[in-house]
């Protein structure tokens, strides 16, 4: 590490409508050697073409209420739901490989049974170019919001589909509350931050 680098805090804004697409491509680079979403998507050419599908079915919500957040002039993007903001169960399903729709349907089930019922700010999905990591950009995504949900008094929560980012996500206050595991997929890993 140069003694000279600067560490200067990530700036961190609201995704703009005309800039959804920069947002979903750079989950896109995220995600790509995501364990469970490579389970869900594990041919290259497939992957290419639902994720995104899947983002903007899965934090298709953060868009449209405003919430989708990202750091560095899209270095990065959290698409935070707030309270009250439901998924598109039926966009989700649409954007899975056909034929294995039982073994989704029982990883889906497993994790809403983890699922807080009291109101909370939900994450469900954070990512940073891998070309760019180390720089802070996630922890800012994650800080950002989390002083909201403070001020509000209100939980977050998420699930982490990397086993890597779990002590990430512990350092900002979240709490592993288990492990989804079903079939032949990789962990889940629900994680409950608490209101303050």
């Amino acid at each position: 590490m140069s003694p000279s680098r600067s560490f200067a805090i990530p700036t961190v804004a609201a995704v703009a409508p005309a800039d959804v697409e920069r947002a979903v491509a750079v989950l896109t680079l995220a995600f790509s050697a995501d364990p469970v979403t490579r389970w869900t998507y594990p041919e290259p050419a497939q992957y290419l073409a639902r994720f995104p599908v899947l983002v903007r079915a899965f934090g298709g919500g953060a868009f449209t209420e405003g919430t989708a957040r990202h750091v560095a002039d899209y270095a990065g993007a959290a698409l935070w739901l707030p309270p009250g903001i439901e998924l598109d169960e039926a966009a989700i399903g649409a954007s899975l490989p056909p034929g294995r729709e039982s073994e989704f349907a029982a990883v889906f089930e497993a994790m809403a049974a983890y699922h807080p019922q009291e109101p909370h700010w939900y994450l469900p999905l954070i990512g940073v170019d891998p070309a760019r990591h180390r720089n802070g950009y996630g922890a800012a995504l994650l800080q950002d919001t989390l002083r909201r949900c403070d001020q509000d008094h209100v939980a977050a929560y998420l699930e982490s589909t990397n086993p890597a980012n779990i002590t990430l996500y512990q350092r900002h206050g979240f709490e592993l509350r288990g492990t989804i595991q079903v079939g032949s997929s990789p962990p889940l890993f629900p994680m409950f931050r608490p209101s303050r």
